[in-house]
């Protein structure tokens, strides 16, 4: 659905992006990550239609950005950063507006600006003007002036940002429903968690470069190591389980848990289940330890991993 090769934009004698490649399938999520001025903003204001790359080409369900922008901006909705209001209209007469631009009915656009308002808890607000509005209530309003003439490809910046926990909840919610209905959506977050639970591939920026992309876990694998597994049991072990030391490598432990990592928990978890029970030691617990994908952000982007 989306492709870009050696996709490039400079500023002068300053490289924003730098021959980027980049591909999404129908229906993935992909999130874009990467500390301020990597390049995140740009790469989609490109993809947009918003900017003409320097170098490289960009296509969208096969258009070109460049040549057939008027094209894509049809079937693309697009949350910048920034988003410009007009403040003396009203939250109904914007998306009414916004919709006509998009050339939509005028009761296609009604239904679906009833429609969008309600699941964002802003139709009790719609006659209000837009100055009026919160900042996160202006957040929400422009995610669905971007939702509003239901594209099948989302371009969302900093979708969640100056909202609070219930309001970013709505969004979240939303964007798992998008995806559900097999849409396309980029994602340009710094809320870790928002993009391990958004997003089916994961692309890091640095310098304008995407320095590496996978889904979480398998990333987390790569620059993390295998998966750490941490087994509880009901009593103190006394001790030692015979056999154990053949089948895991235990990494630490205390007198009722242990922890050990390995590359296949598939195959693992049950034997060590089964040697557990052969050797009648009743078992709490056994899960997989968490390691955050802050982890393996902070190793791209300070440098520590490529």
């Amino acid at each position: 659905m989306i492709e870009a090769k050696g996709l490039t934009k400079k500023f002068g004698d300053f490289t924003a992006v730098n021959r980027i490649d980049l591909s999404v399938a129908e229906g993935e999520v992909l999130a874009l990550l990467g500390p301020n001025g990597a390049g995140k903003t740009t790469t989609v204001r490109m993809l947009g239609s918003i900017l003409r790359p320097t170098a490289g080409y960009a296509r969208i369900a096969g258009l070109d950005t460049v040549t057939q922008a008027a094209e894509i901006r049809r079937i693309i909705g697009l949350l910048t950063e920034f988003p410009g209001l007009y403040t003396r209209m009203k939250g109904l007469e914007y998306l009414d507006f916004f919709g006509e631009l998009q050339g939509l009915p005028k009761s296609i656009r009604q239904e679906r600006a009833e429609m969008l308002l309600r699941q964002f808890e802003l139709w009790d607000a719609r006659h209000k003007r837009l100055g009026e509005y919160s900042k996160g209530m202006k957040q929400k309003l422009t995610l669905v002036r971007a939702m509003l003439h239901d594209p099948a490809v989302l371009f969302l910046d900093e979708p969640t940002s100056n909202m609070d926990p219930q309001s970013a909840k709505l969004v979240r919610d939303a964007i798992l429903s998008l995806r559900q209905e097999k849409r396309t959506i980029v994602i340009c977050t710094h809320n870790l968690p928002e993009a391990e639970l958004l997003a089916d591939r994961i692309a890091i920026i640095r310098q304008g470069e995407i320095i590496v992309e996978g889904s979480p876990a398998a990333l987390k694998t790569r620059l993390l190591g295998p998966p750490m597994m941490e087994l509880r049991l009901v009593e103190t072990l006394n001790g030692q389980l015979e056999g154990l030391d053949d089948l895991i490598e235990i990494t630490s432990r205390g007198e009722d848990w242990l922890r050990y990592v390995t590359p296949f928990p598939q195959r693992i978890n049950p034997q060590l289940l089964q040697l557990m029970a052969r050797q009648n030691v009743p078992v709490f617990t056994l899960n997989e330890v968490s390691r955050s994908l802050e982890e393996v952000y902070l190793k791209i982007v300070e440098g520590e991993a490529v």
